[in-house]
């Protein structure tokens, strides 16, 4: 497969941060959102779609507005306002770990003929690794950019990171490097 479209997927970005773990994973993503930010900001000005995939956190009547507003409303808003989808910004909602899993993902990138994927948001060693494995079996080129990506447990998330790029062939770079 070619270079083909490439698209930014912006995953479980969309919270207000109070689930278990959350303590643990906020240093990490006060690291990633302004990297995550300039990423977005570049694939939004050289029309490069923008996707967010979110937890819908279990609540199944919430649509994405519903989800922006309850994060924005959170005690952690300022991590959610720089990166927060725009008008053009696709939304696709998910239960699970992988961002393919039940979700029409697979469908709408094959609608846009994107070849390659931008996998940046939280968290690195599980919904990011789940997510980059999903994309390499159905043959999409996937991209990581370990500074816009945020992690629970630092070690995990180095071999979550060496994973990606070992045995699903992804390209681990700073998001600067990242071509869109």
């Amino acid at each position: 497969m070619g270079h083909g479209q490439s698209a930014v997927i912006v995953i479980d970005m969309i919270t207000a941060y109070d689930h278990a773990d959350a303590e643990l994973l906020l240093p990490s993503a006060e690291k990633a959102v302004p990297p995550m930010k300039r990423l977005i900001e570049r694939a939004r000005e050289v029309q490069v779609p923008v996707i967010y995939v979110n937890d819908n956190f279990g609540r199944w009547r919430s649509h994405h507005g519903e989800i922006l507003e309850t994060a924005l409303a959170g005690p952690r808003s300022d991590l959610v306002e720089p990166i927060r989808p725009d008008d053009d910004s696709l939304f696709v909602v998910k239960a699970r770990h992988s961002i393919f899993y039940e979700t029409p993902l697979g469908y709408l990138l094959n609608q846009l003929q994107v070849s390659r994927i931008v996998l940046c948001g939280q968290v690195t060693e599980q919904c990011v690794l789940y997510s980059a494995l999903d994309a390499h079996i159905r043959h999409l080129r996937v991209t990581v950019p370990k500074d816009a990506v945020a992690h629970i447990h630092a070690d995990l998330a180095e071999a979550a990171l060496k994973m990606m790029e070992t045995n699903m062939d992804a390209d681990i770079v700073d998001s600067a490097a990242v071509r869109l």
